[in-house]
């Protein structure tokens, strides 16, 4: 059933996205805010997946770069939407509708400028189900429809399209390098599909699991109840069915550069306990990719890796990382579709060039009972 947002929604929507941004996907406040100011008093329409009709011509709208540049560059505002008619123009085809390439961080925002400014409508979904740093890891892409052609604009007014066919990891390294041009952040446009490819393809509800997240941290913050079991009770009716609580102690080092188009580096948070000499690595690309305990994985890509304050559960992403901080790290399940053989290919440990194989945060047995599940509800809608 389709449901409408208006600018009361958009603080506890950052913050849920903050979360699934699993410390990447640029911070959501800046898009939050220009969100804000386009939207005013009105309201933007989310469409449920399940109810879109097949023909239903859907162009998915983003923001691609590192998340540190984000910091100091801030975006014009018209980008977004520039990037959409571009690609829309190219195509010969008027989009019905835009829908989040990732629903983690400042992404979760970006289709809801276009919508503010176009009137679209905006689909309950995306191709993530988190943050990844490109845009070929996408499941999407794993299931069928490619990025190409891609529709780039940047804030002078910069447009350009990049059509690469089925190749989306040479579409992705194109668009890195004009992404890089313009200062390191772009707008683009891309995978434009149907409905029915969307249910097909897309992780589903994420933007209202976002929102659901981030209101449940607030209200049990205001009611003086565990955050924490706020997210675990919020997550256990859904795809992310599983959390586990990884790691409590202070940030001891950041290691954080930008390069190559992203935010790499590593961070080391100490325990606790003064006494202990544990300590957990976590090692990133934009998002969260490892976690390492005293040397041993204890969750990997691309299940989530999320850092929160010790007490608030406020997410940190991996920019606003700072020495002294405490915090407690969280290993949050991915759904089945996120598990698969072909989709661990596309954003599994190997695609970040990890040597270690990927685990699943809530053990074997538990991901074999989900895998079964969607493997079933395949085949039923095969």
């Amino acid at each position: 059933m389709s449901w409408t947002l208006t600018a009361d929604d958009l603080p506890d929507l950052a913050r849920g996205a903050t979360l699934l941004g699993t410390g990447g996907g640029g911070d959501p406040y800046i898009g939050m805010m220009l969100v804000k100011q386009v939207l005013g008093d009105r309201s933007i329409t989310i469409l449920d997946p399940d109810d879109l009709d097949d023909d239903l011509f859907v162009i998915p709208t983003a923001q691609m770069g590192a998340p540190t540049v984000m910091v100091e560059k801030i975006p014009a505002g018209f980008e977004p939407t520039l990037a959409l008619r571009t690609l829309e123009e190219h195509l010969g085809r008027t989009a019905d509708a835009t829908m989040p390439i990732e629903c983690g961080g400042i992404n979760s925002m970006i289709p809801l400028i276009v919508a503010a400014e176009t009137g679209l409508p905006v689909v309950d979904a995306d191709g993530m189900g988190r943050a990844f740093p490109e845009l070929s890891m996408e499941t999407f892409a794993v299931y069928g429809v490619h990025g190409s052609p891609l529709a780039i604009a940047g804030e002078r007014g910069e447009r350009v399209i990049i059509d690469t066919g089925d190749d989306d990891r040479q579409m992705e390294w194109l668009a890195r390098g004009i992404a890089i041009r313009l200062g390191g952040v772009a707008h683009i446009a891309e995978y434009a599909m149907s409905g029915a490819d969307v249910r097909r393809t897309a992780v589903p509800r994420t933007i209202s699991m976002a929102l659901a997240l981030g209101r449940a941290i607030r209200v049990a913050r205001e009611e003086h109840r565990s955050p924490f079991a706020a997210i675990a009770d919020t997550l256990s009716t859904t795809l992310y069915s599983h959390v586990r609580e990884l790691f409590v102690g202070k940030v001891a080092d950041v290691e954080r550069r930008t390069t190559e188009g992203f935010a790499k580096g590593t961070a080391v948070i100490w325990s606790a306990d003064p006494s202990s000499s544990e300590r957990l690595e976590i090692s990133f690309q934009n998002e969260n990719l490892i976690a390492r305990w005293n040397g041993e994985v204890v969750a990997i890509v691309p299940d989530l890796i999320c850092i929160v304050d010790h007490e608030t559960a406020e997410p940190i992403t991996t920019e606003g990382l700072r020495y002294g901080q405490r915090v407690r790290v969280l290993g949050i399940s991915t759904p089945a579709l996120m598990r698969t053989p072909d989709a661990l290919r596309a954003f599994g440990p190997t695609a970040f060039g990890l040597t270690e194989p990927f685990v699943p945060v809530e053990g074997e047995a538990m991901a074999a009972e989900a895998a079964d599940a969607f493997a079933a509800g395949q085949a039923v809608r095969a």
